[in-house]
C-alpha cells in the first residue's frame, strides 16, 4: 500500500499561492520609494496606485463585455483621481486608495465579475492591503510623504 496525501481543497490551493505572491510584491511596492529616493513617497505610491488601475482596464478589455469595460474604466478612473489627489494632498488618500483596491480585489475574487482573472484578484488584494497597512503605520509614526 502506498500512502497518498490528502489533497488540500482546490479553493484553498488556488488562493494561497497568489496571496503569498501578493504579499511579496506588496512588500516590494511598500519599499519602492526607497529605490526612487528623488521623488516624494506620495508621488511614488500614487504612480503605483495608478498603474494598478490600468490593470483593471486591461482585464476588462480582455473580458470583452461592454458593461464590464465601462464599469472597470469607471473604477480605474476613481482610483486615478484618488491617486492624483494623494500626490499633494493627505497621505490618508493613498491609504484609502489602496484599501479600496484591496476591497475591489476581494470582491472580484468572490464574484468573478471580470472573466479569466483567477489569480489576479487575490494577488491584488494582498498587495493593496499590505501597502495600505504600511502607509497607515508610517503616517501614524510621523513619516513625511512630501518634501
Amino acid at each position: 500500500m502506498t500512502y497518498t496525501p490528502t489533497p488540500t481543497p482546490q479553493r484553498e490551493q488556488s488562493i494561497r499561492v497568489p496571496v503569498l505572491w501578493g504579499l511579496a510584491f506588496g512588500a516590494i511596492q511598500a519599499a519602492s520609494p526607497l529605490a526612487l529616493w528623488w521623488l516624494d513617497q506620495a508621488t511614488v505610491q500614487s504612480l503605483l496606485l495608478t498603474l494598478i488601475a490600468a490593470v483593471y482596464i486591461g482585464f476588462a478589455v480582455a473580458d470583452g463585455r461592454p458593461k464590464v469595460i465601462a464599469v472597470e474604466c469607471t473604477i480605474a478612473g476613481a482610483f486615478v483621481l484618488l491617486a492624483a489627489a494623494g500626490v499633494t494632498g493627505s497621505a490618508w488618500l493613498l491609504v484609502v486608495g489602496y484599501a479600496g483596491h484591496g476591497l475591489k480585489g476581494f470582491w472580484q475574487e468572490r464574484r468573478h465579475y471580470v472573466a479569466n482573472t483567477r489569480w489576479w484578484p487575490p494577488i491584488c488584494a494582498a498587495v493593496a492591503w499590505l501597502v495600505a497597512v504600511v502607509l497607515a503605520t508610517e503616517i501614524v509614526v510621523g513619516v513625511g510623504f512630501h518634501y
